[in-house]
């Protein structure tokens, strides 16, 4: 992957991760205006499971292309975020309710369920959707983490064994989270297809120019919404709840493929804009480095902040003053636990590799 490339992906990553943020926290008891640029939070999750797909097949290639490496990485990167997200979730919200207890409609029972849930990334199998508290958006790490297994399963397992786990896994998982791995398996698909790495200049602008015109018409004209409700007048209201975050799949298939096709042609044209990017590699870098921290923590942290300030919503500043406290918070707790996820991977890969040549020395045995 090109640096200037690499910039720009790390860009988009935190560009959506701020969008999803803007998305939550527009809620009226913080700021009585709508938020400018606050209906493309679902949207902006789709772009992440595109990007991800590719990153995750570019490292497999280059870097992580030993089961023991890749599983400490992954482990490491999705867990020294998630388990602190998960109970620092309930005591925010546990002082929060206290504080002002009007903001948290979301659910505060079942501990043991939701926790453990929670951290087996089991929230969202089959027509399961268990609320992890008040953090709605943790639902996409628990889609997400399971591409990261059925990717694994494909990539390190011998081809007869792979193919039984693969469908044993899609057994377990459900409709749900199967439905939108296409779209993650879109960014698998756009590292690995050689012609496109390839792609003459000129046909790269064509894709970022009609890319960038795809997601405008996508986002103006409430596509998103027309897909859904098609979908629920063909299975019905009821079953049409049940499939929560994947109810928009029609439509995130489009989104999805244009975000494909902006990836393909600034994959193209990054060496021209070179220029540009590299010269704000270094604040983009150090905000992409917090977005995983920014995204499983942004809800409960600005429910919690908010009713610590409880400011007028009249105007933006009771809004940007708490946003501004939230931006502290992920800061300091993204240094604690994102930024020194090096720690946990580097303790994880010594069992790992262990486990790994184990199971090799099993599996000759046998063979």
């Amino acid at each position: 992957m090109n640096k200037s490339f690499s910039i720009y992906l790390d860009l988009v990553r935190f560009v959506a991760a701020c969008l999803v943020y803007m998305y939550h926290s527009n809620q009226r008891w913080l700021v009585t205006d709508i938020l400018p640029v606050s209906n493309y939070g679902h949207s902006s999750v789709i772009v992440f499971f595109v990007l991800s797909g590719f990153v995750i097949a570019y490292v497999a290639d280059t870097k992580e292309n030993k089961f023991s490496v890749y599983a400490a990485s992954r482990l490491s990167r999705i867990y020294s975020v998630a388990l602190p997200a998960v109970f620092l979730t309930i005591v925010l919200d546990a002082v929060g309710r206290q504080l002002n207890p009007g903001p948290y409609f979301y659910p505060f029972d079942n501990f043991f369920l939701r926790a453990a849930g929670s951290l087996l990334l089991l929230n969202e199998i089959w027509f399961v959707s268990i609320t992890s508290f008040s953090n709605v958006p943790y639902w996409s790490i628990c889609y997400e983490t399971w591409y990261y297994i059925g990717f694994a399963v494909v990539m390190f397992l011998p081809k007869r064994i792979s193919t039984v786990a693969l469908v044993a896994l899609i057994l377990i998982l459900g409709p749900k989270i199967v439905l939108l791995a296409p779209l993650w398996i879109l960014g698998v698909v756009l590292y690995r297809w050689k012609r496109l790495q390839h792609l003459p200049e000129k046909w790269a602008w064509v894709l970022v120019v009609f890319s960038i015109a795809g997601l405008w018409v996508f986002g103006q004209t409430g596509v998103t919404s027309l897909g859904t409700a098609y979908f629920k007048q063909l299975i019905g209201e009821e079953w049409h709840a049940q499939f929560t975050f994947s109810k928009f799949f029609p439509t995130d298939y489009i989104l999805g493929a244009l975000v494909f096709i902006n990836f393909a042609g600034m994959r193209g044209i990054s060496g021209r804009i070179a220029p540009i990017l590299l010269t704000i590699e270094r604040p983009i870098r150090f905000l992409a480095g917090f977005t995983l921290t920014l995204y499983l923590l942004h809800q409960p942290l600005f429910l919690f902040w908010g009713s610590v300030i409880r400011g007028d919503p009249a105007g933006y500043l009771f809004w940007a003053s708490t946003t501004a406290m939230v931006a502290v918070s992920v800061l300091a707790v993204g240094y604690m636990t994102e930024s020194r996820r090096h720690l946990l991977k580097r303790s994880l890969e010594a069992p790992l590799q262990r486990f790994e040549t184990w199971v090799r020395k099993q599996y000759a045995n046998h063979h």
